[in-house]
């Protein structure tokens, strides 16, 4: 087992097949120098609770790009977030975005949530046709943090596009030299433009998530600039292809079940437990990483120190000795929620509670405002090129049927 194994086109499309084979072959499986991948729930889950695996960023930049990848924009302001760190540093860091999130400006959020769903939708309303992943699924996520974190929403696209090229050097498989420097450009440029916006945040403090940042005191202690802007720059990556990726694989999921579909349509109230479903079955995000930093015994094998564990979270979430028929999706399944979308142990997910929101609510709203939506029957969308997390390119969709019955098979199916 080698990086190329999760670089195939095969792979991109339907990574399952490879995750099945790595469950089989045990707890855990050699990938390279120090270095192993698991697909297994329960090795997954007890090693994201295990206090002796943390975070050691660098050694696994180094483990896929050489000694000197360290010193690279992208890795730099990637090791600077909470997200690479350990306690008591990720604890300190952790507490005062965590109060961030519980401040006054986090009252509203289903309001904005909601007020940004219907402002998408309603722009969708007078086109007969569109594409539901640019123009529904990608900006809504965007749009939602620029107001939480309130830089201009026409600001978004530009971050978003910077983001999703930063964010391509967490995959799995190395990087091209020109997708490398992409990556670097994309750090750079939410960098530069994060650094200004605190500057201008520390002269005005407003009610938004970057003020609460800066405010001196409290819980977790201060923070200087340099913290501040890695993790706003970690909060707007996080809450951006996540989202907008998994709003995609849901609304997949569903458009090639319909009989699930059509349960969620006769029942709106199943709309959450849909969704978690649909988490599980495609999770946005396939994997999460963690390093033995002392010797640890799991599934009857010992890691010994700065061993790199690669946790294939959308292998756990289809583990048959968890999940009864995993391969199904089933909308009403009762242990859905055991799935780790969201990851876990002391790095779950900050944004949770919010991309939750965010996804329950896009599709209520789609099915509700759209009641004879047409998506484009896809048995091989393009799938973006990514390992760590899942998505498709684009969901072509109609809103209106014509009367006429072509001769040649539509391209379309019911949503």
């Amino acid at each position: 087992m080698n990086f190329n194994d999760f670089s195939s086109p095969a792979f991109f499309e339907n990574p399952y097949p490879l995750y099945e084979k790595i469950r089989n072959a045990g707890p855990f499986v050699q990938f390279g120098p120090n270095a192993f991948v698991t697909g297994r729930m329960l090795i997954v889950e007890a090693l994201l609770r295990d206090r002796g695996m943390g975070k050691n960023y660098m050694p696994g930049v180094i483990v896929r790009y050489g000694e000197s990848a360290p010193s690279q924009p992208v890795f730099q302001t990637l090791s600077r977030t909470f997200l690479m760190m350990n306690p008591p540093t990720h604890t300190r860091l952790r507490a005062r975005l965590t109060k961030a999130f519980n401040g006054r400006q986090m009252t509203r959020l289903k309001d904005i949530v909601e007020s940004t769903v219907n402002r998408l939708a309603d722009r969708l309303a007078a086109k007969p046709e569109f594409d539901l992943m640019t123009e529904y699924a990608t900006p809504l996520p965007v749009e939602i943090i620029c107001g939480l974190l309130d830089v201009p929403i026409e600001h978004g696209t530009q971050l978003g596009d910077a983001a999703s090229r930063m964010v391509t050097a967490m995959d799995l498989a190395p990087l091209s030299d020109a997708l490398l420097r992409d990556a670097n450009e994309g750090a750079q440029t939410l960098d530069a433009y994060f650094r200004a916006v605190v500057a201008e945040r520390r002269a005005n403090p407003g009610d938004d998530i970057i003020s609460s940042l800066l405010a001196t005191g409290g819980e977790g202690g201060s923070l200087t600039d340099d913290e501040v802007i890695a993790n706003v720059i970690l909060i707007f990556t996080a809450g951006h292809e996540t989202t907008s990726n998994m709003i995609g694989n849901t609304l997949l999921a569903l458009s090639r079940h319909p009989q699930q579909l059509a349960a969620l349509r006769r029942e709106p109230a199943l709309t959450s437990k849909a969704v978690t479903e649909c988490m599980r079955y495609d999770s946005s995000v396939q994997m999460v990483v963690r390093t033995a930093l002392e010797e640890v015994t799991v599934g009857g094998v010992t890691l010994a120190p700065g061993t790199i564990v690669f946790m294939l979270i959308g292998a756990a979430n289809r583990d048959p000795d968890v999940f009864a028929d995993p391969d199904r999706l089933d909308i009403e399944r009762a242990d859905a929620g055991r799935a780790l979308a969201f990851g876990g142990g002391i790095h779950f997910c900050l944004g949770a509670r919010l991309a939750a929101l965010e996804i329950e609510t896009a599709l209520k709203t789609l099915l509700e405002r759209f009641p004879d939506l047409q998506l484009a029957e896809l048995d091989r969308p393009q799938w973006r090129n990514r390992h760590n997390l899942r998505g498709v390119q684009s969901l072509p969709a109609r809103q209106h049927v014509s009367p006429y019955v072509s001769p040649y098979a539509s391209p379309f199916v019911s949503l």
